[in-house]
């Protein structure tokens, strides 16, 4: 079974993942099959749903790429992971936070809340 830590490290490289078969590979790993991903751009539930809302996001910025700040912190099946969106090897241009609950090794929901300063 996955690891609270484990999962949202997993979850980050797969909003990073430009290659559609390896990004629905990895969604499939670590997600439910109804689980809810929650952003400021809305509601999206189940893998195919995620999977859109994450190429829409790697369309958009194409030369941004995803850094973690800090290290995982979780306990009792949730956790929480501060993290960079920019250009690579570049101060992050936007920053936020990933709040999972995790079911039986797997994501159940995800929270995205991002840092007011940096919208």
């Amino acid at each position: 079974m996955q690891s609270v830590d484990d999962l949202l490290r997993k979850n980050l490289e797969a909003f990073g993942e430009r290659d559609a078969e390896k990004r629905r590979t990895a969604i499939s790993t670590i997600w439910e099959s109804d689980g809810v991903f929650i952003d400021p751009d809305g509601l999206h539930i189940g893998p195919e749903a995620i999977d859109n809302a994450i190429e829409h996001l790697l369309l958009k910025f194409a030369d941004f790429v995803f850094s973690e700040l800090g290290v995982p912190d979780s306990h009792n099946g949730i956790g929480r992971l501060a993290w960079g969106f920019g250009p690579a090897g570049k101060k992050p241009t936007v920053t936020g936070l990933d709040v999972i609950v995790s079911k039986a090794g797997k994501i159940e929901a995800l929270y995205t809340f991002l840092d007011p300063a940096r919208r």
